[in-house]
């Protein structure tokens, strides 16, 4: 390689370094704030990763302690303390002001749940059907028979309970016939539970019915 070559080799190289440097300053800064947002994002991500396991660890021990608690009004207090309820902390709080003879605060509990778009079917229609049984009598019969009706329509989770109070408002109404009909569908269901078979065979005998060619349970 003659002087000449070697000169020309050592100037590019010289140029290509100029050229480099140029865009380092020019540039420098946008790989800066890369490397600034992904650390950023990072601290950040393990920063709501540890709020959030902070938030269900509070609620965890809430409900614990809502669980574990003797005292009704100390259910209470533990579940009204957490910030956010969940349906499930609701129906909770709910069950503890009825253990704590506040029926009306159960009340109010269950049917804000029963009306939450937020929370699930099966979560809405527990919440009715537990609004309807503590109401009892204070509601009118055609209340509860459409109430239980809607929670009776096929598929329903709760629709063998919704009919087996069904029945017993048949009774109410001096229906038997209706009654024992219902109570009968009830015992033939294959997903009827053996507790409740076992309570519309008991119905079906106090009213003076046969449980012959019936599944009874009892």
């Amino acid at each position: 390689m003659s002087n000449t070559d070697s000169f020309v080799e050592e100037v590019t190289d010289e140029l290509r370094n100029d050229q480099l440097f140029a865009a380092m300053r020019k540039y420098g800064w946008i790989a800066a704030v890369a490397v600034v947002a992904i650390v950023g994002g990072a601290s950040w991500n393990e920063y709501s990763k540890a709020q959030a396991a902070k938030v269900a660890q509070a609620k965890g021990d809430a409900l614990l302690s809502a669980l574990t608690a003797e005292d009704p009004a100390a259910s209470v207090a533990a579940l009204a303390g957490l910030e956010a309820q969940s349906a499930a902390s609701t129906l909770l709080l709910a069950d503890a002001h009825v253990q704590n003879g506040d029926t009306s605060a159960a009340l109010a509990a269950y049917d804000t749940l029963a009306t939450s778009a937020d929370a699930l079917p099966v979560y809405r229609q527990l919440a009715q059907y537990k609004a309807l049984m503590l109401r009892g009598s204070e509601a009118s019969a055609n209340e509860r028979r459409m109430g239980f009706e809607t929670l009776a329509t096929p598929g329903a989770p709760f629709r063998l309970l919704a009919e087996e109070q069904l029945g017993f408002l048949d009774v109410e109404a001096g229906n038997t016939d209706a009654a024992l009909e219902r109570f009968e569908r009830i015992i033939a269901d294959g997903e009827t539970s053996a507790a409740l078979r076992r309570r519309a065979s008991q119905a079906i005998v106090a009213l003076g019915g046969s449980l012959d060619g019936a599944a009874s349970d009892s």
